[in-house]
């Protein structure tokens, strides 16, 4: 695995995991406030609940891309999909205008199955 899609210790409590019942995805994705990054928003998508295990880091803006990782074509375009149904709320958790994760998670929309 690409060590960059890995996150550091003092990371992973300020990443949220979005569950596939949540999100509507095959798969889990995580979303987080910006804290001391250095980086624009990203989500990090993971096949399932270990932190560890991030397959894929993706970015929010300017555009939906991969940065990191491997997803499959079907894979990226699922969260492209998810994230420009959701940017709004991924980029306002990100900033801090959302504060509380419950309300991060409850604003979230799920991406309809098709």
């Amino acid at each position: 695995m690409d060590s960059a899609t890995l996150i550091e210790d003092d990371d992973q409590f300020e990443m949220v995991n979005v569950r596939p019942e949540l999100s509507g995805l095959p798969f889990i994705v995580w979303i987080s406030e910006k804290g001391g990054a250095r980086h624009d928003v990203r989500v990090k998508v993971s096949p399932g609940p270990k932190v560890r295990e991030f397959v894929a880091t993706v970015s929010v803006r300017p555009e939906v891309d991969l940065i990191a990782g491997e997803l499959s074509t079907p894979d990226l375009a699922l969260v492209r999909d998810w994230v420009e149904l959701n940017r709004d709320t991924i980029i306002r958790y990100w900033n801090g205008d959302i504060l509380y994760t419950d309300e991060a998670l409850a604003a979230l929309k799920k991406l309809p199955r098709t």
